[in-house]
C-alpha cells in the first residue's frame, strides 16, 4: 500500500470508505454508528488543505483507507481512521498510524492521541495492540473533543481516551476503527 496525501477528487471516496467501514458496527448492535454520516466534503477538504489527511492506496492508486488528524494539546490527534472492509485485516490501519507517528516525530510532536469505543474489538483493543494506552487525564483540547462526542451521542457506549508516543507505533491485528 502506498500512503500519500488525499487528493481533492478523492473526498467523496473517503465518505464511501467510512460508510462501508461503519457497517461493521451494525453487526455488534450499534446501528446508530453504522448510520452516522461521514464528515461533509467541505470538512474533509479542510483536512486535505491543512495537510492532515492521508490515504492508503492500492496498486491502482485507489484509496482503500484514510486517516485524519488534528493538533490537540501539543500532540497529533487521530480524528478518524477508516479502512474499507474489502481491505481489512491487512495492516493498513496500522500503516496509517505508523505514517502519522513518523510525521509527528519529524515535527517534534511527542505523541498521538485518540478517542474510541472501549469495548469494540477493532477500536480500543486494536489500538492497545498498536501501542496505545489509556489516557487517564486528558488535556483541555482532548476534553473538548470528548464533550463534542458526547453531544453527538457517542457516549451512549463506553468511550476511552488513548495516547501513544511516536517513536514506535506497531502491533498486529484488525482494521483500525475510527470514531
Amino acid at each position: 500500500m502506498d500512503i500519500r496525501a488525499v487528493r481533492a477528487g478523492e473526498l467523496a471516496l473517503l465518505q464511501e470508505i467510512e460508510r462501508a467501514a461503519g457497517q461493521w458496527f451494525r453487526g455488534i448492535g450499534m446501528p446508530e454508528i453504522a448510520d452516522d454520516e461521514p464528515f461533509p466534503l467541505e470538512v474533509l477538504d479542510r483536512y486535505r488543505l491543512a495537510g492532515r489527511a492521508w490515504v492508503a492506496a492500492d496498486a491502482a492508486d485507489t484509496p482503500v483507507a484514510y486517516l485524519l488528524a488534528d493538533p490537540i494539546d501539543g500532540n497529533l490527534h487521530v480524528e478518524q481512521v477508516s479502512v474499507h472492509p474489502d481491505s481489512a485485516r491487512r495492516g493498513i490501519g496500522r500503516g496509517l498510524l505508523v505514517h502519522l507517528a513518523d510525521r509527528a516525530s519529524a515535527a517534534g510532536v511527542p505523541a498521538l492521541t485518540l478517542t474510541t469505543f472501549a469495548e469494540v474489538p477493532w477500536n480500543a483493543p486494536y489500538y492497545a495492540r498498536c501501542g496505545f494506552r489509556p489516557l487517564d487525564v486528558p488535556g483541555p483540547g482532548l476534553r473538548a473533543v470528548c464533550a463534542q462526542e458526547a453531544a453527538h451521542g457517542l457516549d451512549r457506549w463506553p468511550r476511552i481516551c488513548m495516547w501513544r508516543g511516536v517513536r514506535c507505533v506497531g502491533g498486529g491485528g484488525r482494521r483500525g476503527g475510527g470514531r
